[in-house]
């Protein structure tokens, strides 16, 4: 006994609602990467160029993310009769490995420069202003996709806002970079451009282990918090064997319940829809329920 969200509907609305977060954003990082790179090449600034290229790594992952998006918006057919929203996590994992891409181009830029001990970067005030509107943007960005990644239980969204707030740290050290050149540092700007790299590969590891916890089918959901949920049904004496897995915007849960034994196939039946209702009313990410009923006969296991 089981019951599947419709496609269209939720499923499908909160997939809209995602690839619009991601338009905006693709279009905003664009911006933010051509000001940041290219006034990086003419000012000659190592970090600043890294900063660059670590935005257009964020737009890279915008468009993967939309990619995602479209495999996991395709309803279930029989090939995938649990749907395709694990396409979402494979986007993930596809931007946690241009993040590791993006550390390796800024990382072995930096390091060129330490090794040849050629400093170009010059400081105007043209640079912080540069900085200081990208960095504004990329905040505002973080701000936005977070939220939005909370509201619609998106892996892809969660994952970008990580890869942006990163490149908002990542402008920080920057700032701090070209202080100290025009202080008389210039080691600093390249120095700065290793930090990037650390924080990009922090930023990797954390999209990797949101990834993974899907893929190895982590559960979702307390244990309790469905119990709960179900033994508050009225015919239900308990549950037991609970179990979630799937993404967080499109969970799969699966449960035992315990009813009198003299109960008849028909009021079953009409119970278990009652559980599969309540399981969703608490937790409106779960795309499909299954509910087994077993009599209270004091042989469970």
């Amino acid at each position: 006994m089981s019951k599947t969200l419709a496609t269209k509907g939720p499923v499908s609305e909160r997939m809209g609602s995602i690839r619009r977060v991601l338009w905006i954003v693709l279009f905003l990082n664009l911006g933010v990467a051509a000001a940041k790179y290219f006034y990086g090449v003419a000012s000659g600034s190592a970090s600043m160029q890294a900063d660059g290229i670590h935005s257009v790594f964020d737009s890279a992952g915008n468009v993967v993310g939309l990619v995602g998006i479209a495999l996991a918006a395709r309803p279930a057919d029989e090939g995938h009769p649990y749907g395709h929203a694990k396409f979402e996590t494979y986007a993930s994992l596809v931007i946690g490995v241009l993040l590791l891409l993006a550390a390796f181009e800024v990382g072995s830029s930096a390091v060129g420069k330490l090794a040849s001990g050629v400093y170009t970067a010059e400081v105007t005030p043209v640079s912080f202003v540069v900085m200081a509107g990208t960095l504004a943007v990329n905040l505002g960005v973080t701000t936005y996709e977070r939220r939005c990644a909370k509201r619609l239980k998106s892996e892809v969204l969660g994952a970008d806002a990580n890869h942006t707030l990163s490149d908002a740290l990542v402008s920080i050290g920057v700032i701090i970079g070209l202080v100290a050149v025009a202080l008389g540092f210039p080691m600093a700007d390249p120095v700065m451009a290793l930090v990037v790299t650390v924080a990009i590969l922090a930023t990797a590891y954390d999209v990797f282990k949101h990834a993974l916890a899907t893929l190895s089918d982590r559960a979702r959901i307390p244990e309790e918090d469905v119990r709960a949920a179900a033994v508050a049904v009225p015919g239900v004496r308990d549950a037991h064997r609970i179990r979630t897995r799937g993404t967080e915007g499109e969970v799969y849960a699966d449960l035992h319940v315990l009813v009198d034994p003299s109960m008849t196939v028909g009021e079953a039946h009409a119970l278990a829809d009652e559980v599969e209702d309540a399981v969703r009313a608490r937790f409106p990410n779960v795309a499909d329920t299954l509910v087994h009923i077993e009599p209270d006969d004091g042989h469970t296991e």
